[in-house]
């Protein structure tokens, strides 16, 4: 049996499309919460953990980063956003157009990495012809 690096890159893409789906829930939930009382915004954290995963060094291909990322320990972090300061009375601190915003970028996020999967599969479909 041999070891192939086939689908790293299908695997860390896969990690962020689950993160991309948890954030659009936060989100979601987000827009829903708008009028609840003392409700503080949640997000996702996904983004720092993959830039850690893959590292700084600028010597190494980025094949060899992602050989190398360790997908046990890259995963999407909850969080609840305690510093966002709200000028609401309820001190609530969603703001329904940043929400909305944040859900639209998520939402392509979301599609671009569809289309990365899409793309490594048809890649690999291409190998195996």
């Amino acid at each position: 049996m041999f070891r192939s690096n086939a689908f790293d890159y299908i695997n860390v893409l896969d990690k962020a499309a689950d993160a991309s789906w948890l954030r659009n829930e936060a989100i979601a939930n987000n827009i829903a919460n708008v009028d609840t009382p003392y409700y503080k915004r949640q997000d996702i954290s996904f983004e720092a953990e993959l830039k850690k995963a893959l590292g700084s060094n600028s010597l190494v291909s980025m094949d060899q980063k992602v050989s190398g990322v360790d997908l046990s320990k890259l995963n999407a972090r909850p969080f609840t956003d305690y510093a966002g300061y709200s000028y609401r009375l309820d001190k609530n601190n969603v703001d329904i157009d940043q929400e909305n915003v944040y859900l639209a970028e998520n939402q392509l996020k979301y599609q671009g990495l569809m289309s990365g999967i899409q793309s490594e599969f048809s890649n690999l479909k291409a190998v195996l012809k």
